[in-house]
C-alpha cells in the first residue's frame, strides 16, 4: 500500500520527486562533510553547544634557569664582508664562539652527537664534533652579566665574500654560547646555546637575522626554540633575550631563554604582557598560549571556549600558562600591600 501511495504522489505530483532528490543531496552532503571532518564555525554555533565543547588540554611545565641567551646587536644590517655584531647576555661568566661558513651537515651531526652521548659543553668539544667544517672560528670571553656587543668578522685574506648559490650547504654563522667555569656547569640543567644566523652576502641579499635557536641540555636533551605571537596590538614575545627563569614543556622543545617558547616554551616574565589585552572579553591579562599556532592572546577564563585560535582559527590542540595562578595571585598580593 505505501508503495502504490508513493507511486500515485509521483503521478499526480512531479514536485514529489524533486523534493526527495534535494533530501536525498542534503542528507548526502551532510554525510560527507562529517566523514571528512569538516567543523561548523564557531561563530554559528549556539552558547550551550560552546559550552559543551571539550576543554583544551594543558601543557605541563617545568621551571628550568637558563644562563645563556643571545640576540642580534644594534647594527644588525651586517654583511659577510662587513662583519655583524652579536650581544650575548649570560648569567655566568661564558665562551662565545663564533664559526663562519659552518656545515649544515656536520653541525646537525654535531647536535645529533650531542643527543646520543656525548656532551657539548666547551667550545673544544664543538670544534671537535664539527670536525674543522667551517671557515673561520673567533672566541671572546663574556663576563658576567655583561651586556657589551661583540664584533665578529671573517677574515677579508680567507677571500670569502658569499656561500653559494641556494640551496647551500653551509650557515653565514652558528655562534655557541657555553660556560667558561667547570664548577659552574654543575649548576645550570642548560650546557650551551646554539645559535644559526643568515647574514647577507653578494649571492643572498636577505637582511641579517636569527634562523634556529637550540638549547642543549647537560642530560643530552636538545631544545628547539620559537618564538610566541600577540595580537597586533601586542608587541612580539620574542623582544628580549635576557636569561631568566623560564618554563618548559614535558617535550624537548622550549622557548629562547627571557624570550621565545617551543614546545616547552615560555618564559618566567613577559614585559607588557600582564595588561588587560585579552583579545575575546578585553577584561583579564594574557595569560595562555595557543598550540601549535603559538599565539599569546586569550586568559585563562576565556581559553576553555574555543577550539581554534581567534586570531590564525588553526586548531587548537593545548595550551600553557604564561606565570602560574599562585604566582599572579603572589604578584597581586604583593602590589596590595604596597
Amino acid at each position: 500500500m505505501a508503495a502504490e501511495f508513493l507511486v500515485m504522489l509521483y503521478e499526480y505530483s512531479p514536485l514529489f520527486y524533486i523534493t526527495v532528490i534535494a533530501v536525498c543531496f542534503i542528507i548526502t552532503v551532510a554525510v560527507v562533510l562529517g566523514w571528512f571532518g569538516f567543523d561548523v564555525p564557531v561563530i554559528l554555533r549556539s552558547s550551550d553547544e560552546t559550552e559543551s565543547l571539550i576543554a583544551v588540554s594543558e601543557r605541563r611545565m617545568v621551571q628550568v634557569t637558563n644562563p645563556l641567551a643571545l640576540e642580534m646587536g644594534s647594527t644588525a644590517a651586517g654583511t659577510v664582508t662587513g662583519g655583524v655584531s652579536l650581544r650575548p647576555y649570560c648569567l655566568e661568566d661564558c665562551i662565545l664562539s663564533c664559526f663562519w661558513g659552518c656545515g649544515v651537515q656536520a653541525l646537525q651531526t654535531a647536535l645529533q652527537s650531542h643527543q646520543h652521548g656525548l656532551r657539548l659543553r666547551t667550545p673544544e668539544q664543538f670544534q671537535e664534533a664539527l670536525e674543522l667544517n667551517y671557515h673561520h672560528h673567533q672566541s671572546f670571553n663574556i663576563h658576567k652579566e655583561e651586556k657589551e656587543e661583540c664584533f665578529t668578522l671573517i677574515p677579508p685574506d680567507l677571500g670569502v665574500t658569499h656561500f653559494g648559490l641556494l640551496p647551500r650547504d653551509r650557515y653565514p654563522l652558528v655562534a655557541v654560547l657555553t660556560l667558561a667555569n667547570p664548577e659552574t656547569r654543575d649548576n645550570y640543567n642548560i650546557v650551551a646555546s646554539v645559535t644559526v644566523l643568515h647574514v647577507p652576502d653578494d649571492k643572498y641579499r636577505l637582511s641579517a637575522r636569527i634562523l634556529f635557536q637550540y638549547l642543549l641540555t647537560a642530560h643530552g636533551n636538545l631544545y628547539d626554540l620559537k618564538p610566541l605571537f600577540m595580537s597586533a596590538d601586542n608587541s612580539n614575545l620574542s623582544g628580549t633575550t635576557e636569561p631568566s627563569t623560564s618554563t618548559q614543556g614535558a617535550e624537548p622543545q622550549p622557548e629562547r631563554p627571557g624570550e621565545k617558547w617551543e614546545e616547552s616554551d615560555t618564559e618566567g616574565e613577559w614585559p607588557d604582557v600582564q595588561g588587560k589585552d585579552c583579545v575575546v572579553c578585553q577584561n583579564a591579562p594574557i595569560n595562555r598560549v595557543l598550540l601549535p599556532c603559538r599565539h599569546a592572546c586569550v586568559c585563562d577564563g576565556c581559553v576553555c571556549h574555543f577550539q581554534h585560535c581567534p586570531i590564525c582559527r588553526a586548531f587548537v590542540l593545548e595550551s600553557f600558562a604564561l606565570a602560574n595562578q599562585q604566582v599572579r595571585d603572589e604578584e597581586e598580593e604583593e602590589d596590595l600591600e604596597d
